[in-house]
């Protein structure tokens, strides 16, 4: 078998056509959250089984869920391998606000060493990545030092209902003996990274009905209580002051760090300047006591996403509106539960809900906190794979969104997961004007290729100490 020199030569040689490629997947509008887009999801999936077989993984297929399909491809299981199993997802967020792009969302354009398009970091260019590398490796070895499976959703932005429901019939079956998720960030340029936790989530919808009907504001304006104020009212009514969420029992189950491993986040995580930067915040807010990257990765959060009641157009309407409804997201941190959350936060706001109106609660998808091992053998490998991949040793890093599928194949593949990011923090993930470093995307490719030969070599067969034996716990 051809070592990986040799698979990253192809990989070079290769690197203008992996970028059109890419730039044809970035094409597909592929937004999981709009119904309208569900052919959409359906072609772009269709064209990743079709670009899978023309790589050599001639298994790949779709296979349908109630929501948009899933793409799955395996390589002939060799006994004595490892089998890895790859991760990804080929939907994308919605594209709003259009004006402040500076280019269309899918026409990817190449600006400044960068791919600008929806979904080009998230997470279409960090799966393409390893895409690219199976390629090279299967074209210029011929074989995988690994079996491999490929597994691909269309569903993580909304949660992953349809690759929760495969994973909970199928996914011991699939025998993975490790996974591999490319959908975070680096610790910045040329700043390696491999993400030891996440924040879990819940995302809950909250109406607010009053009146049967819309109402003439000259006629009962001061004699109805206004579903959009009310809901204003209940929604202040979950922050104390300082920042801290003002619901009963909320932190009890927080998990306290040490002062060594807070240490350490202070030694390698972003700075509050840098972190207002990234986000271009004039000034901070949130819990006391703590910095902004703790809050933001060690620490939960309650947030309101979107607010909708009355009458949004152009001028003016007299009216009041019969509901009014917000968008609440939660960050969770290890120990709490989002089931217990969701109770919690459901008394909070029976509590604050006056008796001139009615209010609900409903859960749209929730994800439990993730914490990695860092003494796991694939662990090791990413992080031997990104030193000759970067040339410089990555860091341990926490991040504070919510990969949904992850805490799911944490738990029913049970299988190490290696969370290996290549985009960067000012990428724009979820904002306008996403984009991807060029550089990143080709380094990533030739540091799958590291890692899939580290993966089946002896040298990472067992856990060992590594960069860090334990989560929770600075190398």
């Amino acid at each position: 078998m051809a070592g990986p020199q040799t698979v990253i030569a192809d990989a070079r040689r290769h690197r203008a056509r992996y970028l059109e490629e890419l730039k044809e997947f970035v094409r597909f509008p592929s937004i999981s959250a709009e119904p309208a887009r569900a052919p959409d999801l359906e072609r772009c999936a269709g064209w990743l089984v079709r670009h899978l077989r023309s790589m050599g993984l001639t298994s790949a297929r779709v296979i349908p869920t109630a929501g948009h399909p899933l793409v799955l491809a395996t390589t002939r299981k060799v006994p004595g391998r490892r089998t890895l199993l790859v991760y990804g997802h080929y939907d994308v967020q919605p594209t709003d606000p259009l004006s402040e792009w500076w280019t269309p969302p899918f026409c990817p354009t190449v600006r400044a060493g960068a791919l600008y398009g929806r979904g080009a970091s998230d997470d279409k260019g960090q799966l393409f990545a390893h895409l690219k590398a199976l390629e090279s490796y299967l074209r210029a070895a011929g074989e995988m030092p690994v079996n491999l499976i490929c597994l691909i959703e269309g569903e993580e932005e909304v949660g992953s209902p349809g690759l929760t429901r495969f994973l909970r019939a199928q996914g011991r079956r699939l025998g993975a003996d490790a996974v591999v998720v490319s959908d975070m960030p680096m610790a910045g340029p040329g700043r390696p990274a491999i993400t030891y936790a996440m924040r879990g989530a819940l995302s809950l919808q909250l109406d607010v009905r009053g009146p049967a009907r819309d109402l003439h504001s000259g006629l009962y304006g001061g004699a109805v209580h206004n579903p959009a104020q009310a809901l204003a009212e209940i929604i202040t009514g979950l922050h104390r002051p300082d920042g801290r969420v003002a619901v009963p029992g909320f932190y009890r189950d927080v998990r306290r760090w040490s002062a060594r491993e807070r240490a350490y986040m202070r030694r390698v995580g972003p700075n509050d300047g840098r972190l207002a930067a990234n986000g271009k915040i004039r000034t901070a807010w949130g819990e006391p006591g703590f910095t902004l990257y703790e809050r933001t990765t060690i620490r939960p959060a309650l947030t309101v996403n979107g607010m909708a009641g009355g009458y949004q157009g152009p001028g003016a309407k007299a009216v009041i509106p019969a509901r009014a409804t917000a968008k609440l997201g939660l960050r969770l941190v290890p120990d709490q539960d989002p089931a217990g959350i969701e109770r919690l936060i459901g008394r909070r706001i029976a509590a604050l809900t006056p008796e001139t109106v009615t209010a609900s609660l409903r859960t749209e998808f929730a994800a439990e906190p993730v914490l990695v091992d860092r003494g796991a053998p694939a662990v090791r490998a990413a992080y031997a794979a990104l030193e000759r991949g970067f040339g410089t040793a990555p860091v341990f890093v926490r991040l504070g969104g919510t990969i949904p599928p992850v805490s799911t194949m944490q738990r029913e593949l049970d299988a190490p997961i290696v969370l290996m990011g290549f985009a960067l923090p000012d990428d724009g993930m979820h904002a306008p004007n996403e984009r991807f470093h060029l550089d990143n995307f080709f380094r990533g490719i030739e540091t799958v290729v590291w890692f899939l030969d580290a993966l089946g070599s002896p040298a990472f067969s067992s856990r060992g100490p590594g960069p860090a034996a334990r989560p929770g716990e600075p190398p």
